[in-house]
């Protein structure tokens, strides 16, 4: 189902999903006009704080998902595990953006390989896992070290053990609880970068500059702009960001992860919605990951991507938020906080931007 034309400020935006990426995309939204309705199952969800209208079920409540569509105008999601057949029962009723064929290649880690290969753009060398035996196969075949990851829903380092000459297939296959994985060979990387890249209805594409990541026990800790890296790379990257996204016929702001070696652009995997890695769109852009998706996914024309500021963005992590009073007295510090009640270790609590003016 595709919008007949662009939406109007005082449209209503569903967005499955109540996180802190919900709650951005509403403050995006009603800078521009637009009412948002959130679908989450958790009643503290931070994204409820800030929108017009909220939906508490689970996301196979088919009951619930129908009286949804019936109060909104377009719906979007916040996370990519999102139930493929929600997502479907949803497209049969409103317009969704994106598309169900996006979420189901990305929610797959073997179909998203083997759609990325199929462009022919590099990808670490992969192999479909179902059991133990095929396990040890696979690591015959693509070697040590290698990383085993479940096939669907890990994310921050979750569901994937590093196999080296020290750990058996047995004791690996255990350790992501004997689920449908894929096994991929280990890269040796010099850094890590990502591509943060909009499409509209009709085809527009606008790519921001690359950032370059860095993470610490598995979740991404800084993302820097400009990337220490040559302008050829950089193009190289937002190419194979271009061609993903339009490949997918994709509607909406993609994340894709990138590797760096040597001369080599290597693609890590996808993200189909707003990602951690832009969120220094918010204080360095005019126009914000945040608000490029809401702005693409109503048939707005898409603003610029273009930076008009360098900037560091760092994630709060667990009890770090506690800093909030001395990152509020920084000059050139914007603080980002997700109104989330519990810090637990390693929970993404918010996050800041430190903007300097643009060197290069």
């Amino acid at each position: 189902m595709l919008p007949s034309s662009p939406l109007p400020p005082g449209a209503v935006i569903g967005i499955i999903g109540g996180g802190q990426l919900g709650r951005m995309l509403a403050l995006a939204a009603a800078q521009l006009g637009f009412r948002c309705h959130i679908f989450a199952p958790e009643n503290d969800s931070p994204a409820f704080q800030v929108a017009t209208q909220r939906t508490v079920a689970s996301y196979t409540d088919y009951d619930a998902l129908r009286g949804f569509a019936g109060k909104v105008d377009v719906v979007t999601y916040e996370f990519e595990n999102v139930p493929a057949e929600t997502a479907a029962f949803l497209a049969g009723r409103v317009v969704l953006a994106p598309g169900v064929a996006a979420l189901q290649t990305a929610q797959d880690r073997v179909a998203e390989k083997t759609f990325i290969s199929g462009l022919g753009l590099p990808v670490a060398p992969f192999a479909p896992v179902s059991d133990e035996r095929e396990l040890e196969d696979a690591i015959g075949r693509i070697g040590r070290p290698s990383i085993l990851k479940t096939r669907r829903f890990g994310y921050d380092g979750k569901g994937q053990t590093r196999i080296d000459g020290r750990k058996n297939a047995a004791t690996a296959w255990a350790e992501i609880g004997r689920a449908p994985a894929v096994l991929e060979g280990f890269v040796t990387f010099e850094r890590e970068i990502s591509v943060i890249a909009a499409r509209g209805w009709d085809g527009e594409i606008a790519i921001y500059d690359v950032p370059e990541n860095h993470h610490e026990n598995h979740i991404l800790r800084t993302s820097t702009v400009p990337a220490g890296i040559a302008a050829a790379t950089a193009r190289r990257a937002r190419e194979i960001g271009g061609r993903i996204i339009a490949a997918l016929d994709y509607v909406g702001v993609i994340g894709i992860e990138l590797f760096v070696a040597g001369d080599d652009v290597i693609v890590n995997e996808i993200a189909p919605r707003v990602h951690n890695s832009g969120h220094w769109t918010m204080d360095a852009c005019s126009v914000s990951q945040f608000e490029q998706h809401i702005r693409a996914i109503c048939g707005w024309p898409l603003g610029s991507p273009e930076r008009h500021s360098d900037v560091v963005m760092t994630n709060l992590l667990g009890d770090e938020v506690n800093a909030w009073r001395k990152l509020a007295a920084e000059p050139g510090t914007a603080l980002h906080l997700y109104g989330k009640a519990e810090a637990r270790r390693g929970r993404k609590m918010g996050h800041f931007n430190r903007v300097t003016p643009r060197q290069a």
